[in-house]
C-alpha cells in the first residue's frame, strides 16, 4: 500500500533516487508533512477549495459519505468512507481523492528501473520510505530484493520504531539508512511523536554497531526541539557514533499542514513558523560548537 512514488529525488539518500512511500506509522510526530502516511490502509481526501457543489460524489457513493446543506456545502463524513473509491471517479473538480493504492513489487520496479542511467551516473538508486517501511516489511524486503537483483542501489528512511529483528533483515538488503532522530528527552519525545525514544536509540546504535551505513536526520521544529540540550545530543552522537554518513539538519515547513483538513483530521497543536535564515545559521553554528561530526549543508 504506497501512497507516492517520486522519480528524479535528490533529497532521500545519495545521488538521484526514485522514492517510494509506503502507508502506515507507529509514529504521530506533530510536524508531520504527511499526514496521509499515518493509516496503513487507503484514505479518502477532500479539498473544499475546488469543490463546485455538483453533487455528483452524492449519487455515486453507497455509503452515505457525502452531503449537502441548502447552502450547498459539503460535508464529508469521512469515518463512514470505505475507500470504493466511486466518488472520486464521479467528481469533475478533483475535489476528491484517494491516498493509497495497492501496488506490487513488479509495478514498482517498472517505474524504478526507467532511470537506472541516473542512478548510475549518480550514485543513486532506490529509496524506501513512508510513513514507516517496516510496517510493510514483507513488502519492503521483497522491493529491496528486486531492486538488488536488478543492480540498484537501496536506501531505507526510518523513525527507528520497529523490532531489531525488523532491521536484521533489512540490513543484508539496504545499502544506505537515512535515520531520523527527533528529540532527546524522553517526555518530550512520547508528547511530541506519541512513542519512547528508548527504542529508537537502541536500535541507532545496533545498526551502527553492525556497520550500516546511516546519515542521521533531524528535524527542528524552533521553539519545540531546538532546545541546546537536544543540539548538545545531536553532536554528541555524532562523536559517539564515528561511522555515520553524516547528519542532516530538517528545518521546519508547513507545506503539509492543509493536508490534515483534507483528511477530515484533526492536527497535533503546534505554535511554529518555518525558521528564517539566521535561526538556522544559530542551529549550525551551535551543532558545530558541540564538536558534531559531518554535519551536511
Amino acid at each position: 500500500m504506497i501512497f507516492d512514488l517520486q522519480r528524479a529525488s535528490m533529497d532521500d539518500g545519495p545521488g538521484i533516487r526514485t522514492t517510494v512511500f509506503l502507508k502506515g506509522c507507529p509514529l504521530h510526530c506533530a510536524w508531520c508533512h504527511n499526514p496521509e502516511s499515518h493509516r496503513p490502509g487507503p484514505e479518502l481526501a477532500f479539498d473544499a477549495t475546488v469543490c463546485t457543489s455538483c453533487q455528483a460524489c452524492v449519487a455515486a457513493c453507497a455509503s452515505g459519505v457525502h452531503t449537502f446543506d441548502d447552502a450547498g456545502r459539503h460535508a464529508v463524513a469521512f469515518d463512514r468512507c470505505i475507500a470504493a473509491g466511486a466518488c472520486i471517479t464521479a467528481c469533475p473538480s478533483g475535489a476528491l481523492r484517494l491516498y493509497g493504492s495497492e501496488r506490487s513489487v513488479e509495478s514498482v520496479m517498472a517505474e524504478v528501473v526507467r532511470d537506472r542511467a541516473f542512478y548510475a551516473a549518480s550514485g543513486g538508486g532506490l529509496t524506501i520510505s513512508g510513513g514507516e517501511p517496516t510496517v510493510q516489511l514483507e513488502f519492503c524486503l521483497a522491493l529491496l530484493r528486486a531492486a538488488r537483483a536488478a543492480g540498484i542501489s537501496t536506501c531505507v528512511e526510518t523513525c527507528g520504531v520497529a523490532p531489531r529483528d525488523s532491521y536484521a533483515l533489512l540490513l543484508p538488503l539496504t545499502d544506505f539508512f537515512l535515520f531520523d532522530y527527533k528529540a532527546t528527552d524522553p517526555v518530550r519525545h512520547a508528547a511530541l511523536t506519541g512513542g519512547s525514544n528508548e527504542l529508537i536509540l537502541g536500535n541507532l546504535r545496533w545498526l551502527h554497531a553492525q556497520g550500516a551505513a546511516i546519515r542521521l536526520r533531524c528535524p527542528l521544529i524552533p521553539g519545540v526541539n531546538d532546545d541546546a540540550a537536544h543540539l548538545r545530543a545531536v553532536a554528541a552522537l555524532s562523536t559517539e557514533l564515528l561511522g555515520l554518513r553524516g547528519v542532516e539538519i530538517l528545518p521546519y515547513h508547513e507545506n503539509g499542514a492543509g493536508k490534515y483538513e483534507r483528511l477530515g483530521r484533526a492536527r497535533l497543536s503546534l505554535s511554529a513558523v518555518a525558521p528564517l535564515p539566521t535561526v538556522q545559521a544559530g542551529w549550525r553554528e551551535m551543532l558545530a560548537l558541540h564538536g558534531c561530526r559531518g554535519l551536511l549543508e
